[in-house]
């Protein structure tokens, strides 16, 4: 494949304070520079292949996204045009173009703020069991992939690097952080997914899910990290959305599907991709950039 595949970073002047699954991290002092890499991870694990395109199709959704929501809830993005950029990361122009955000820093809140507005994924196998997703009764008789008569609030741990996330209750949350913050961050989130549902459909695509983060900076709840990509989110093509079973998906699935098929015990070391899944991986990645954006990536 002849895309020029990013799965590290290093800068000339700096050096990554954090490298996620995805993205690499940089301290600038009271702002942050995020890379995304090509790198991708199935069941927490990051694989040993990147795919072409996916850190560029995850910045330039995020940036699509910051600024169509930004009437909404605030945001952390300052630029993601590198002559915007400090002078110190010029001489790195050609790595940063097209894959990287100069954003502010924020006091991140550690809760993943999760949206629901089908039933899928760990929702549906939570349904299955108990009737419930983190505490919330739901009518009986809802299928797979249907849409739920409400949107759902199902929040998560913040897991430090390598370990899960886990589902807790609105009341534990109000816990964690407090009841006021805790109602700012569902009134947010349910902003957020209703105004982003609204231009998806516009497109063909139904948004499933997705998985908000926060932070504060200055008295203000703005809105960090990634918003509305295929990592963060679940999108189905609507021309073929049909309750009652799984959905085609614009993110990972083909990788899932595969791992799935040769039985990894989803233990490190992952195994390595073939090309045919790499490839329809990236097609996908991309295909959910033109349908949203409106152009090519």
């Amino acid at each position: 494949m002849s895309q020029n595949v990013i799965t590290s970073t290093q800068l000339t002047n700096l050096t990554p304070t954090h490298s996620g699954k995805v993205r690499d991290l940089y301290d600038l002092g009271d702002e942050l520079l995020i890379i995304s890499t090509d790198r991708i991870s199935a069941f927490d694990v990051v694989l040993p292949n990147g795919i072409p395109d996916k850190g560029k199709v995850l910045t330039g959704l995020s940036k699509f996204w910051f600024n169509y929501t930004e009437s909404v809830c605030k945001n952390h993005l300052i630029a993601t045009d590198v002559e915007d950029y400090p002078d110190t990361l010029h001489p790195d122009a050609e790595l940063l173009e097209g894959r990287s955000m100069l954003v502010r820093k924020a006091n991140r809140i550690d809760i993943e703020c999760v949206v629901r507005g089908y039933l899928a994924g760990s929702g549906w196998s939570s349904y299955q069991k108990t009737g419930e997703i983190c505490g919330q009764k739901l009518p009986d008789g809802l299928r797979e992939s249907e849409r739920l008569p409400e949107l759902l609030f199902t929040p998560t741990t913040k897991a430090e690097h390598g370990e899960h996330d886990e589902p807790i209750s609105i009341e534990e949350m109000k816990n964690e952080v407090g009841s006021e913050l805790t109602d700012r961050l569902i009134d947010a989130s349910f902003a957020l997914f209703r105004s982003a549902s609204q231009h998806a459909e516009s497109t063909g695509i139904i948004l499933c899910d997705t998985k908000f983060e926060f932070g504060q900076l200055n008295g203000d709840l703005i809105l960090i990290d990634e918003v509305f990509t295929p990592d963060s989110s679940r999108f189905w093509p609507a021309e073929l959305y049909e309750p009652g079973k799984p959905q085609q998906s614009f993110d990972k699935q083909f990788v899932r599907d595969y791992l799935s098929e040769i039985g990894w015990n989803k233990e490190p070391p992952a195994p390595e991709l073939p090309e045919t899944v790499i490839s329809k991986t990236s097609e996908k990645y991309r295909e959910a950039y033109r349908l949203i954006v409106g152009e090519e990536l």
